[in-house]
C-alpha cells in the first residue's frame, strides 16, 4: 500500500493536449481514404417500403450507396447487457424495420464528406408508419417490472433490507415525494467517428472508444471473421462519459463500405445523429417515501422507479443500489421497472442511476430537515453508518463524516441562517446555501498487465485501460516513477488498443481501481527478478551489468472474489468487474457537496458563484487530474440541475435539440468557484494501493446540492430537472 501522498505532477500529456497534438480516429487521413456518411429515418417506427437512391448516386463524387438490401447478411452485435457487444441488440441498414426516428437507413461513400453528406442528403425513402410512444407516460402494457423481465438476477433484482412499509407508516415523520428526470445526452467533444481500413484481409479501426475489444470482437461476429483479423485502435478516446462503451452502430457500417470499394473510409456521425444513433441518460421517475422519527433518525425509506428503455432492448437500472446505502436506514425497499419507449436503446452517462437517485433523495432529507427544524448537516452526520445496510457487511472504508465536517468548515457553513429567504446579497439577490450527499460503487475489474524494462532505463508497461481526458496515462506512470525510479519521459504506455493485453471496457470507475494495482503488481514482480541480478544503484543498471537487453514480466490479477474464469470474459471482450459488494465488505467512494446560489430577484435568473466539495476516493494516486476530475463532475452536475435536458415531441418522436445550439450546456460565465479537496486516505482492503474510484462520484449530489440551496433561497421546493426561471416566477 502507498504509505505517503503523491505529488502534485502535472499531465503527462498536458503539452500535447494544448498543442493539438494527441491524435483521435478523426485525425486520421489514409490514402485513397473516401469520406461516408448516413441517410436516417423520418418516421418513428414503422417499415421502409421503398428507397430512391437515383438522386444520391448522381451526385459528382459518391462511390457507393449501402442499404439493408446490400448489407441484410451483416450479423447483429448483441447487447452488451446481454452478453453481446453492441450498445444495442439491433444493427440498423440491415433491414427494413424502423425502430426510432433518426435510424440510418442508408450509407452513402464519396471521395469528400460534403459529396457524402449532400448524397445522403438526397436519399428518399417512403415508409408504413407505425403507433408511437416516446414518453414514460405509456401504458401499462408497455411497462415491466425490472424484477420480472430476463435481465440477469441477482445483479437486477430488486433491493430490499427489513419491513420498509411497515417501518414507513409507523414513522413519526413521513415524507412522500415525486421526482422527474429528463433523458440528456453526453456530447462528447470527439464525435464517434471511425476510419476503416482492409490490408491482406486484416481489418484496422481507428476509433476513440472506452473498449477497444467490444468493437473487436463484436466486428468479429458482425462480419464473419476471426477476432485476430481485426486492430482496433484508440490512443486517444476523446471524452465518452459512457456513450463510448460499446461497439457502436456507424463501425461495422464503415468497415463494410471499406471492403466494397477496398480503400480506407472515414465515417464521423454529426452531432445530430449522435443524438439518436448512441446511448443517452433515460427519462426516469422517483416516487420517494422516507420515515423518521421524532428525533430525526431515519426508519424508512422507499424508491420506486419508472425508466424509459426501448422496445427492442431492456437496458437495465439501478437506482436504488445508490439510495439504500446512503444512509443507515435499516429498512429499505426498491422497486424499478422499465418503460418500452421507440426509441435507441439507452445506455451510461455519468453516474447514470446515482446523479438521479441522489437528487430524489436527498432533496427529501433536506425536507426532513426543515420538518425536524435541524441542521441539513448535522441530520446527515446523525445518519451516518459503518456497516452496509443491505448486505450488513462492513464498509470497507467511509469517510463520508469527514468530506461533511471539512466541506461544511471549508465553506462557512456555520454562518448560515436556516430560514429561506433569509439571506440576501447587497444587489437585492437572494441567496441560498444547500448540501448534499453523493455515493458510487467502488468496482474494480480483471486484468492482465505487461511490464518491460530496457538496459538503456525506458520502461514499456501495457494493460486494459483507455484515456478518455481523465488522465489514467498520468496516474499510472506515477506509479511506474515511484517504484521503479525511472523519468516520466522515458515510460511508454500502450493503452487502448487491442493487441498488446486484453483492453477491458474502461467505465463504472473502475479504471484506476483496476490499472493501478495491476502496475504495482508488476512492478514488483520485475523488482524481484532483478534480485537475482548483480546489485547496482538503479534496475536498469543491473540489467546493463547482467549483460541483458531488457527484462519483460507479465501479471494477471483478479479483482476481489472473482473466480479465475472471469479471465475467459476479460479475453474474449466481455465487462469483467465486480462491486460494490464483495466477500466480507462493500465498498463505496463518497463525496460532500457545498453550495451557494444567486437568484435575481425580478427574472429569477439562478447563478452558482460558489462549490465547496470534498471526496473520499481512497488514495489519490495523481491529484492535478483528480481535482480536475472533481471540478468536471461539479461542472456536469451544474449542467444537469439547470440546464441539460434533451427535448422529445411525443407527436414526431426523436429529439428535437440535438446540437450544442439548443442543448443548452455550463459556459464559463455560469461557473463560479469550485473549491475541492480529499480525504485521501488509502482503503487497503479493496487493494493494495488502496485506490477507488472518483470520475462519478464527483457528479453524485451536485443537483440536489443545488436544488437545496434554491429552496433555502427562494422557499420552494423543486422536483423536476432541469430547474427553469419559469418554475421560480
Amino acid at each position: 500500500m502507498s504509505d505517503t501522498a503523491y505529488p502534485d505532477a502535472p499531465r503527462i500529456d498536458a503539452h500535447d493536449k494544448v498543442r493539438g497534438a494527441l491524435r483521435y480516429a478523426a485525425d486520421e487521413a489514409r490514402p485513397g481514404m473516401s469520406h461516408a456518411a448516413l441517410a436516417t429515418a423520418t418516421v418513428a417506427r414503422g417499415t421502409v417500403l421503398r428507397i430512391d437512391l437515383a438522386a444520391a448516386r448522381a451526385v459528382p463524387g459518391v462511390r457507393l450507396v449501402l442499404t439493408h438490401e446490400e448489407l441484410a447478411g451483416l450479423k447483429q452485435p448483441g447487447f452488451l447487457m446481454g452478453g453481446g457487444y453492441g450498445f444495442q441488440s439491433i444493427q440498423p441498414v440491415t433491414s427494413s424495420r424502423i425502430a426510432y426516428r433518426g435510424q440510418p437507413i442508408a450509407l452513402v461513400a464519396a471521395d469528400s464528406p460534403e459529396a457524402a453528406a449532400e448524397g445522403a442528403r438526397l436519399v428518399r425513402a417512403e415508409y408504413a408508419s407505425e403507433p408511437h410512444q416516446v414518453t414514460l407516460d405509456a401504458p401499462e402494457v408497455d411497462i415491466v417490472a425490472q424484477a420480472d423481465s430476463p435481465l440477469p438476477k441477482p445483479m437486477f433484482a430488486d433491493v430490499t433490507a427489513g419491513e420498509a412499509d411497515t417501518a414507513y407508516a409507523a414513522a413519526a415523520i413521513r415524507i412522500t415525494a415525486e421526482f422527474r428526470h429528463p433523458p440528456q445526452h453526453q456530447n462528447p467533444i470527439e464525435m464517434l467517428s471511425t476510419v476503416a481500413e482492409w490490408r491482406d484481409g486484416h481489418l484496422t479501426v481507428h476509433e476513440g472508444t472506452q473498449n477497444a475489444e467490444a468493437i473487436r470482437h463484436g466486428l468479429a461476429r458482425q462480419l464473419g471473421i476471426e477476432p485476430a483479423r481485426i486492430t482496433v485502435r484508440s490512443p486517444s478516446a476523446g471524452g465518452g462519459f459512457g456513450q463510448k462503451n460499446s461497439l457502436q452502430a456507424h463501425t461495422v457500417l464503415a468497415a463494410e463500405a471499406a471492403r466494397r470499394l477496398e480503400r480506407p473510409v472515414k465515417l464521423v456521425v454529426s452531432r445530430a445523429q449522435i443524438f439518436h444513433d448512441s446511448s443517452f441518460r433515460p427519462a426516469s421517475r422517483h416516487r420517494i417515501r422516507l420515515g423518521a422519527d421524532a428525533a430525526g433518525r431515519m426508519q424508512a425509506l422507499i424508491h420506486e422507479t419508472d425508466s424509459q428503455t426501448s422496445r427492442h432492448d431492456f437496458f437495465p437500472t439501478q437506482y436504488t443500489e445508490l439510495s439504500a446505502r446512503l444512509y443507515g436506514i435499516a429498512s429499505f425497499r426498491g422497486r424499478e421497472r422499465l418503460v418500452r419507449t421507440d426509441v435507441q436503446t439507452p445506455g451510461y452517462m455519468r453516474a447514470p442511476y446515482e446523479h438521479p437517485a441522489a437528487f430524489a433523495v436527498e432533496c427529501c432529507v433536506d425536507e426532513l430537515a426543515y420538518r425536524l427544524g435541524q441542521d441539513p448537516v448535522a441530520l446527515r452526520l446523525a445518519n451516518d453508518t459503518t456497516t452496509d445496510p443491505i448486505t450488513g457487511q462492513p464498509y470497507s472504508s467511509r469517510h463520508l463524516a469527514e468530506c461533511l465536517r471539512r466541506g461544511a468548515a471549508r465553506f462557512g457553513w456555520d454562518r448560515r441562517s436556516m430560514e429561506p429567504g433569509s439571506m440576501r446579497a447587497g444587489d437585492g439577490s437572494l441567496i441560498g446555501w444547500g448540501v448534499a450527499i453523493g455515493a458510487y460503487k467502488a468496482a474494480t475489474a480483471a486484468a492482465i498487465a505487461k511490464l518491460r524494462l530496457s538496459a538503456d532505463g525506458a520502461v514499456t508497461f501495457s494493460v486494459g485501460g483507455h484515456e478518455m481526458g481523465q488522465g489514467i496515462r498520468t496516474a499510472i506512470s506515477a506509479v511506474l516513477v515511484r517504484r521503479l525510479g525511472v523519468e516520466p519521459g522515458r515510460i511508454t504506455l500502450e493503452i487502448g488498443s487491442t493487441g498488446t493485453t486484453p483492453q477491458h471496457l474502461t467505465a463504472g470507475s473502475w479504471g484506476t481501481a483496476t490499472t493501478i494495482p495491476a502496475a504495482e503488481e508488476a512492478c514488483d514482480t520485475l523488482l524481484r527478478a532483478l534480485e537475482a541480478l548483480p546489485s547496482r544503484p538503479s534496475p536498469a543498471e543491473r540489467l546493463r551489468a547482467a549483460g541483458r537487453p531488457h527484462l519483460e514480466v507479465e501479471v494477471s490479477r483478479c479483482a476481489p472474489g472473482q473466480p479465475d474464469a472471469v479471465m475467459g470474459r476479460l479475453t474474449s471482450g466481455l465487462p469483467a468487474a465486480i462491486g460494490p459488494a464483495y466477500p466480507g465488505y462493500v465498498s463505496f467512494s463518497h463525496v460532500a457537496h457545498f453550495v451557494e446560489v444567486r437568484v435575481e430577484p425580478a427574472t429569477r435568473r439562478i447563478r452558482v458563484p460558489r462549490v465547496v466539495s470534498v471526496a473520499d476516493c481512497g488514495r489519490v494516486i495523481s491529484p492535478r487530474t483528480a481535482a480536475s476530475q472533481l471540478r468536471g463532475g461539479v461542472v456536469w452536475g451544474i449542467g444537469a440541475a439547470l440546464r441539460e435536458v434533451s427535448e422529445v415531441d411525443p407527436r414526431y418522436g426523436g429529439f428535437l435539440n440535438a446540437d450544442l445550439a439548443e442543448y443548452v450546456l455550463p459556459v464559463h460565465a455560469d461557473i463560479g468557484t469550485i473549491d475541492v479537496e480529499f480525504v485521501d486516505e488509502p482503503d487497503p482492503q479493496l487493494n493494495g494501493a488502496g485506490v477507488k474510484g472518483l470520475g462519478e462520484v464527483a457528479m453524485v449530489g451536485v443537483a440536489p446540492a443545488i436544488a437545496n440551496a434554491v429552496h433555502h433561497a427562494t422557499g420552494r421546493r423543486l422536483r423536476e430537472l432541469p430547474i427553469r426561471v419559469e418554475n421560480l416566477l
